[in-house]
């Protein structure tokens, strides 16, 4: 769909009795409003459809609420949760006065993100191709009160169930860190991610592969065709719907946490990155793994920035509990072909020079896409603009390095609250293009540092196993 017209005439051809508008919040949760199929008229897509914009989390205050949410024919699919027909939309927000684009809206930022590139000249596409880890569990429980806490989840396929009675217990259990790539009986999820992949095909997002992933209890990948960042960030809004609502339509549940279990891999959401100019790829050349001098730079960027990256790449008190040392996480930045303890790896599957990319390994699918694209390009280009040497590759396994090399490289942020620290003293290359700015920042910081504070504020009950008898 790329016209009104034709997401009109998609709408009748379907039967569609309803449509949906939808568009992030500032956290990345899709929220919706439905209309009857009547209101689906060309001038919506000019004037749009007004709503409350004070409910949202970070928008508006009460006595300004008013927005507008302009669909974007682009995005139109049918979508196949619902019992009656109902045309999809994504929109972008705008202010209901001025008709700009709202300054807190993700979808915007990462708009005027692409606009920026395209100011700059060196580029007139950047393309991601991020790669979202998640658990399929069969049940989660969780609770938090004033004196006392608990969460659970379970899995017919993780190890720890090896003695539980399910008469019979057929055994085939996958053990920690042993989920890459066994066959069923052990994966016993095969289906249902395939299901997961041809839904999406149907909705447009281009899959690549599927299949389980290191971690016990359902850990999966499902990769799809790279695109350029406001396309690349709209599939992955539509990937987690599909894979959270078919793991619904079979009675389990998905989880996008970086790392829901204890001693085992968490959930990343690797994203490769190029420029391209007028169809031809910029990352391509001589230099070190085959890439250009423009891509060395952009990798400049991306290290120099990385502890603020952090902030809106790995946004989650959780998402520390990834990046730590053993777990395939990539805490140390440096870059490097082909290893992947590298913060920054150069995939060298192929010699073509479309294939050229960089892999920015950090970041974990509790990011909002279009903030976390956004960043990484700003990052990217700051690096290319002003020349950011990387430094030398480390082609050595990072994790088995003696102690005096290893303190020579550096770490990523330890905490959200250093994220958000970092973020406070490195974030000006963000500002260019008034692609992000101050107001939604200070908002960004001010809310993350509620989350990081009610956690630090609560009792844990490891806590309880190590000090109560103190």
């Amino acid at each position: 769909m790329s016209t009104p017209k034709s997401v009109i005439e998609l709408a009748k051809k379907s039967g569609a009795k309803m449509v949906d508008i939808k568009f992030v919040d500032t956290f990345g949760t899709w929220q919706h409003f439905s209309c009857p199929i009547r209101e689906l008229t060309e001038e919506i897509f000019e004037e749009g459809l007004g709503f409350d914009g004070s409910s949202i989390r970070g928008w508006k205050s009460i006595e300004a609420s008013d927005m507008l949410a302009m669909p974007d024919p682009a995005t139109a699919f049918l979508d196949p949760f619902c019992a009656v027909p109902t045309l999809s939309l994504t929109c972008t927000i705008a202010e209901t006065d001025t008709r700009e684009p709202y300054s807190r809206d993700p979808r915007a930022i990462g708009q005027k993100a692409e606009r920026y590139l395209s100011s700059t000249g060196l580029a007139d596409a950047a393309v991601f191709g991020p790669e979202a880890e998640f658990f399929i569990f069969d049940n989660v429980q969780y609770e938090s009160r004033s004196n006392g806490t608990f969460y659970s989840v379970e899995s017919d396929e993780a190890v720890w169930n090896s003695g539980r009675d399910e008469m019979p217990n057929l055994g085939y259990k996958i053990r920690h860190k042993e989920g890459y790539f066994p066959v069923a009986p052990a994966d016993t999820q095969q289906d249902i991610r395939t299901e997961m992949c041809l839904t999406m095909e149907e909705l447009g997002v281009k899959i690549e592969r599927q299949h389980h992933e290191v971690a016990t209890a359902g850990q999966a990948e499902i990769d799809y065709r790279f695109d350029t960042l406001i396309k690349a960030a709209d599939a992955m809004m539509v990937y987690k719907y599909v894979v959270k609502n078919v793991a619904r339509k079979h009675g389990k549940t998905a989880c996008f946490m970086p790392k829901p279990l204890f001693g085992d891999n968490g959930s990343g959401m690797h994203t490769h990155m190029s420029l391209w100019k007028k169809g031809k790829p910029l990352f391509a050349g001589n230099e070190y793994a085959g890439l250009s001098q423009m891509a060395l730079y952009y990798a400049g960027g991306l290290l120099k920035h990385a502890k603020a990256l952090c902030a809106l790449c790995n946004p989650t008190t959780n998402s520390y509990k990834r990046l730590v040392p053993g777990y395939e996480a990539p805490v140390n930045l440096a870059y490097s072909g082909r290893n992947r303890s590298a913060a920054v790896r150069i995939p060298m599957y192929s010699e073509s020079p479309k294939a050229k990319r960089l892999e920015y390994r950090p970041p974990d699918p509790a990011a909002n896409p279009y903030l976390a694209f956004a960043a990484l390009l700003m990052a990217g280009l700051d690096g290319v603009l002003n020349k950011i040497d990387p430094g030398e590759p480390l082609d050595k396994n990072i994790y088995e390095l003696p102690p005096e090399e290893l303190k020579k490289v550096p770490n990523v942020a330890g905490s959200l609250g250093e994220a958000l620290d970092c973020l406070e003293k490195d974030h000006e290359f963000l500002l260019k293009g008034d692609v992000f700015t101050r107001d939604f920042l200070d908002m960004w910081i001010a809310t993350k540092r509620k989350e990081h504070d009610a956690l630090r504020l609560r009792p844990h009950p490891y806590e309880f196993f190590l000090y109560y008898d103190v």
